[in-house]
């Protein structure tokens, strides 16, 4: 896989600052092959193309909630190489996958060699370390398992059963206060 050129990158950029949509974004980012693989019915609100997109992969129905950080290098060698006044430490780069069906939630930070999902969820502000199971959700920093995506669920049909849904907004948020 081509690394993207930097100009086709501030294309992409440039025109993220004037879409609201993350399904359009999502449709850029397909359409221009920036990623090494990136599926169907994603949406993508982070408003930058990442460092080394050709090292990520998104399968399908994936969505990237905002400010999420996609970390797919190390520059500890400039460290280590400037310590021993020596050129013997290379950039390290590493992958991310992440699979289908799956949610990463606002200012996460995924790091190299890390696969996500199916079927999980990244809480918000998580630093992922460490693959995430299939069907499970993490938080954290680093991130840990904190419960399942069928619990989630569950949850979320008892919520609306308690919220009557066909009430207005203002209506909802009175009855959550109440």
């Amino acid at each position: 896989m081509e690394r993207i050129s930097k100009w086709k990158k501030k294309y992409i950029n440039l025109k993220f600052k004037y879409m609201k949509s993350g399904r359009k974004k999502a449709e850029l980012l397909k359409e221009s092959k920036a990623f090494y693989m990136f599926g169907n019915n994603n949406e993508w609100y982070p408003s930058k193309v990442p460092s080394n997109p050709e090292l990520l992969s998104f399968h399908n129905n994936v969505i990237v909630a905002a400010h999420v950080y996609f970390c797919t290098h190390d520059l500890t060698f400039k460290m280590l190489n400037r310590a021993e006044n020596t050129k013997n430490y290379q950039i390290y780069l590493g992958t991310i996958e992440v699979f289908d069906n799956v949610f990463i939630g606002a200012n996460s930070t995924i790091m190299y060699n890390v696969k996500i999902g199916p079927n999980a969820i990244v809480a918000a502000g998580s630093v992922v370390t460490k693959d995430v199971p299939e069907g499970k959700i993490v938080a954290g920093n680093p991130a840990k398992v904190i419960g399942t995506v069928a619990d989630f669920k569950n949850k979320r049909l008892i919520y609306q059963k308690k919220v009557d849904m066909s009430l207005t907004d203002s209506e909802i948020i009175e009855k959550l206060w109440s």
